[in-house]
């Protein structure tokens, strides 16, 4: 089955979130960068939820995968964008289409064969299809990635993968939080915990739009710092409650409490700081939620950041 390319605003995710039940809660946890340790977080969230939707929306490095071990049920190919074919039958080598291409997509044939087109190159404008007088190239939408459906003992899970080089992450993502959405209502569940991607931009914005709270996990360096308020700043601008989780906190006393600082000054709730402990690289090793490899304090933190989080849903 494919899974054609769907445009989401905001206004349509607002409209899907008003038709959700008054129960339902999203929650996306992001970070400011990759390596703070966001995709570990929220597999030990999945496991104090019990039976939410999950949705990885880090198409382009989904990696939620590899601590939940989810059985795919479904499989479909995403198709976005658009890519000039040529056909070679009616191909009469009148080389209008290479003249006119801003990109030099267009393959001049070595003998009198047909012209063809660099897949790489071609950014789907549509010129040569509309100047071709035999009407021999035509737009089509490639496949950009895959999305899947699959169980986890921890709840559903959409997830998606981006191909190589593929655009149109926001809209795999935008994707991936709509077909959560609609599956969470479904099974009458009372969360979605989707794993946003890293950074500000066009796949974060996508993933954040319309949603219930916002969980920041960054650590205390000055670029975790700097890239904590850059994501609090986009959150305060579409107006979602946001969170900051410090991960690690004792690396550094000093930056975690300029960390604090920022939040109180900022109006940004504190969920709590997680101690460095080895315990986590070894469950990613061992591919479970940290929790349930084990129950030492980093577990108890985590446990306190979850029931933190949902009191202030409440």
């Amino acid at each position: 089955m494919v899974v054609r390319n769907i445009a989401i605003n905001h206004r349509v995710m607002g409209k899907l979130k008003e038709r959700s039940c008054d129960l339902l809660n999203e929650i996306v946890v992001i970070s400011g960068k990759g390596g703070t340790g966001k995709t570990s977080i929220l597999a030990s969230l999945a496991f104090y939820a019990k039976n939410a939707v999950l949705a990885d929306c880090d198409v382009d490095a989904a990696d939620l995968h590899l601590l939940l071990a989810p059985k795919i049920n479904e499989k479909h190919d995403f198709l976005a964008g658009n890519e000039a074919w040529i056909d070679p039958d009616k191909c009469n080598g009148c080389g209008l289409c290479y003249e006119h291409c801003r990109f030099d997509a267009i393959v001049v044939p070595a003998d009198s064969s047909a012209y063809s087109v660099n897949k790489v190159k071609c950014e789907g404008c549509g010129v040569c299809a509309f100047l071709c007088p035999e009407e021999a190239i035509e737009l089509r939408k490639p496949k950009s990635g895959e999305l899947f459906f699959s169980e986890t003992k921890y709840g559903s899970m959409v997830h998606a993968k981006l191909g190589i080089a593929a655009e149109n992450s926001g809209r795999l993502v935008a994707l991936v939080r709509e077909k959560a959405r609609t599956l969470a209502e479904s099974q009458g569940s009372q969360y979605i915990l989707v794993d946003g991607p890293p950074g500000i931009g066009c796949p974060v914005i996508s993933a954040i739009t319309g949603a219930d709270a916002i969980v920041i996990v960054t650590e205390p360096t000055m670029s975790g710092l700097s890239d904590m308020k850059r994501v609090a700043d986009l959150a305060a601008h579409f107006r979602i409650p946001a969170s900051v989780c410090i991960n690690k906190f004792d690396l550094n006393h000093d930056i975690t409490e300029q960390i604090a600082a920022h939040c109180r000054e900022n109006h940004l709730r504190l969920l709590g700081r997680i101690p460095y402990d080895d315990i986590v690289t070894r469950s990613q090793i061992a591919g479970v939620p940290i929790p349930e490899f084990s129950s030492n304090g980093v577990s108890t933190t985590l446990r306190s950041v979850w029931e933190e989080l949902v009191a202030g849903l409440s």
